[in-house]
């Protein structure tokens, strides 16, 4: 919103600003799924297009087999 404000204004004198809330969210969303164990959504679409192996939902989330056989009938 900051971002949308100051170009409503036509304050480019504040660039600095809308680019450093990206960079501190961008951060923040990084060291939260560090944290949880999994890839952030724009690593999994490059990792998906390239055929690398990815961490899409955390392991400590994942449903393991005994679950998924139990819930879900194949």
């Amino acid at each position: 919103m900051a971002a949308v404000w100051q170009l409503c204004l036509w304050r480019w004198d504040l660039w600095y600003r809308p680019l450093l809330l990206l960079v501190v969210g961008y951060l923040l969303q990084y060291i939260g799924h560090r944290c949880e164990g999994n890839d952030m959504g724009e690593v999994v679409l490059v990792k998906r297009l390239f055929g690398r192996p990815y961490t899409a939902v955390s392991p400590r989330y994942a449903a393991t087999n005994d679950c998924d056989s139990a819930h879900y009938p194949r």
